[in-house]
């Protein structure tokens, strides 16, 4: 059964990552979730990699703040896409996750998203559209997904719309 594994590096991340949850749910595709460390859990982190890619994982979103290496964590242990998602807080204004999740060395890599809640949203369509790539029903939803967000500007502007 392929899936998208989320790990997060603390349960107070999950307010942020519930985002990616409901468009999971909104496509249909099966996720796991669960609370390991890079640094407080590296043995736990290592083993439940294996086991997920075992039962079919496809991605893994990684999400942590501070000194977030819970992306790079997973990325060293995996060949499969790896997304981070660094969390925002009040340390360094953020750019302390951000840049722990952004500058991963040569050959090692975590495609990183925004930090927050958009982080998470687009982290969980990332994941979305590289199931599509083999899934044409999945990429069918997609399409119909940008249609209903054009749709939707389209309404909105057109409340406020002002034209000489």
């Amino acid at each position: 059964m392929k899936f998208v594994s989320i790990l997060m590096g603390s349960k107070s991340d999950y307010d942020v990552v519930k985002e990616a949850l409901g468009v999971f749910e909104q496509f249909g595709v099966k996720y796991e979730i669960l609370v390991t460390s890079a640094h407080r859990s590296p043995k736990r982190t290592q083993e439940y990699i294996k086991e997920a890619e075992d039962k079919g994982a496809k991605i893994f979103i990684a999400a942590a703040g501070m000194a977030a290496h819970l992306a790079g964590a997973v990325a060293a242990h995996t060949t499969k896409p790896v997304l981070g998602i660094p969390m925002p807080g009040s340390n360094l204004a953020s750019m302390d996750s951000l840049f722990s999740t952004v500058q991963m060395p040569s050959g090692i890599p975590v495609a990183t998203l925004a930090i927050g809640k958009a982080g998470a949203i687009n982290a969980a369509y990332l994941a979305v559209q590289i199931l599509a790539i083999e899934d044409e029903d999945l990429g069918q939803k997609l399409l119909e997904d940008r249609k209903k967000q054009q749709e939707k500007l389209i309404q909105d502007s057109s409340t406020i719309e002002v034209f000489l």
